[in-house]
């Protein structure tokens, strides 16, 4: 991986970032046979990333092509607000209820379409006046390929310079119980556990 290199993301990216989400979303396995929309991952949890205004977006290039990112928003607060006023309403008319049976192969694939249609927040961590510490919000997937070679962390460290440049002072993220493997390259990279929930952990870090 002599050539490999991390960059910022730019919409031409965004296949790349679909499929990587899709290959990682079964707690970090291929969850390509639990979706009948390949894209429906994607469209939740990395590209709205990419087109918000304010997103960060950074991609490890590899063999001329991404084979991994991390997507973050500064202030999830404001992000939430661009989720409501402007990504989730066509997605809303995509995916219409009721939902045809054929398109919710799997529970995680309908947890999705619901989580299309219920309102974009914070969530538990503004509940818990947690966003004020912890104002930024971060995934980060890896395929197989590049996992295990300083990737993960680089990204993380890019991360950290970018949120520190924008005065940022904490990041947190969600992270499903059976992935145990996430979640000790977690807590290496500087994140606790903040909150535990019945799927799994909300882990976060400050400056």
């Amino acid at each position: 991986m002599k050539n490999a290199f991390i960059r910022r993301a730019g919409p031409q990216d965004l296949p790349y970032l679909y499929e990587i989400c899709l290959k990682t979303g079964d707690e970090g396995k291929d969850a390509t046979a639990l979706f009948y929309d390949p894209y429906l991952i994607g469209q939740y949890f990395a590209a709205p990333y990419l087109f918000y205004p304010a997103g960060i977006c950074f991609v490890v290039e590899n063999g001329s092509r991404p084979q991994g990112y991390l997507v973050a928003a500064p202030d999830s607060v404001l992000f939430s607000q661009w989720m409501e006023e402007s990504w989730l309403p066509p997605l809303r008319e995509r995916y219409p209820k009721p939902f045809r049976p054929e398109i919710t192969r799997s529970p995680k694939e309908k947890w999705i379409l619901e989580s299309v249609h219920k309102p974009h927040f914070p969530g538990p961590v503004s509940r818990q006046g947690l966003v004020k510490d912890y104002p930024a919000e971060l995934h980060i997937d890896l395929l197989p390929c590049i996992q295990g070679k300083g990737w993960g962390r680089a990204l993380m460290e890019r991360l950290d310079e970018e949120l520190a440049r924008l005065g940022v002072k904490g990041v947190r993220l969600g992270v499903g119980i059976e992935n145990q493997g996430a979640i000790a390259f977690y807590r290496k990279t500087g994140f606790s556990v903040l909150l535990e929930e019945k799927w799994g952990y909300i882990m976060g870090k400050t400056k």
